[in-house]
């Protein structure tokens, strides 16, 4: 736990020495990028810090997660030449691993790959499309987005695809979103999903977006029995199964709700005329509306993190428009106390048999 807490504090520490100047960040109201030259040196230094830092810890564990060593497992049954649940594009790189490394057994060179891919586009989307880097970096670890990819590996490689790509739906540029899509979709076809979610939020909030809003939380109310048939036509083995229960998460309720309400208070300011920060709260409302109405969804937090990542690029984008410097320091500390105990709450039960992040090990020195 020492580990993590400490690995939260220094990388975001670190983080607010990155200026927005220097960057390339989205900004306007035509989703536009806007290079800025200027400390772009002493960003990268300081981003590059961040980025070692965390794919370090990532790359360096060892008996860390529920699935680490469900992976040796699927390693072993692929070079034996049995049946998988894992898709193509992972069995083949775990293939040309084992091939070179002439090595069957090569988990640790497996999940540092993905360590290094997922961290990576999960800074470098933080780095280009963030207003506010240090506070991207506290959300995404306090979040427990960053921790949780220690357990399911190909999960948040998919999860940290769909962060990077959001520029591309942002600025209307589809063959470049669709691409990293289906790479994605082949070492975890979840994030097909968001080739749906994703254009519909780019929709303003107008009387008929509102009325489908509405329908769909109406279906997912009266037509379960539709979406379930087709959720276990992709994933059958998830029918019936320990996933399949129909918990509701409280907590994703109440922490889509609270920055859905903080985001309408700078509405005007900080949504009305920005394409990107819109599309971020859009993502938002989908979450709430499916974590209310979709329980019914084996892991339902899986499709919803696809949409509450958003948060990391809505929140800082809504503080650097507040104008009074008071209400943005307050709402700012406000936000970092309340993910704080978030936190704390998550690592509270991170040693539970689904995650098991803790105790953390390493192969150096374990």
């Amino acid at each position: 736990m020492g580990v993590y807490i400490s690995l939260t504090i220094i990388v975001t520490v670190l983080g607010f020495f990155v200026a927005t100047s220097g960057r390339i960040v989205l900004s306007g109201a035509d989703g536009a990028a806007y290079d800025f030259s200027r400390q772009k040196a002493f960003n990268l230094g300081f981003v590059f810090m961040v980025f070692i830092l965390l794919f370090g810890v990532s790359a360096c564990r060892i008996a860390v997660g529920n699935d680490y060593w469900v992976y040796r497992d699927y390693l072993l049954k692929i070079a034996a030449g049995r049946h998988v649940a894992t898709e193509f594009g992972f069995n083949w790189l775990v293939k040309v691993c084992q091939f070179l490394t002439k090595n069957n057994e090569c988990y640790l060179l497996i999940l540092g790959i993905f360590s290094f891919a997922t961290v990576y586009l999960f800074v470098k989307s933080m780095y280009e499309q963030s207003m506010w880097f240090g506070i991207s970096v506290y959300l995404l670890c306090t979040g427990s987005y960053y921790f949780l990819s220690l357990n399911t590996v190909r999960y948040y490689f998919a999860l940290a695809i769909a962060l990077y790509v959001m520029k591309y739906v942002i600025r209307g540029e589809w063959l470049r979103f669709i691409i990293p899509v289906l790479i994605g979709a082949c070492f975890h076809k979840s994030i097909l999903v968001i080739l749906i979610l994703y254009p519909l939020a780019r929709l303003k909030l107008n009387k008929w977006a509102i009325g489908g809003l509405l329908a769909l939380s109406a279906s997912l109310i009266f037509f379960k029995d539709f979406y379930r048939f087709i959720i276990f036509k992709v994933y059958p083995y998830y029918e019936n199964s320990m996933f399949d229960d129909g918990s509701v998460s409280i907590v994703n309720i109440l922490k889509c709700a609270a920055i859905i309400v903080f985001s309408f208070l700078y509405y005007k300011k900080a949504i009305k005329d920005d394409d990107a920060n819109r599309f971020y709260l859009n993502l938002q409302i989908g979450a709430l509306i499916l974590y209310c109405f979709g329980s019914f969804i084996p892991e339902v937090s899986r499709i919803g993190y696809y949409l509450n990542t958003s948060m990391i690029f809505l929140i800082p984008g809504v503080l650097q428009k507040i104008e009074n410097k008071k209400m943005k320091w307050f709402f700012t500390i406000a936000i970092m106390v309340a993910f704080a105990g978030y936190f704390a709450f998550f690592l509270k039960g991170a040693d539970s048999v689904d995650i098991r992040i803790i105790p953390y090990r390493n192969w150096i020195f374990n």
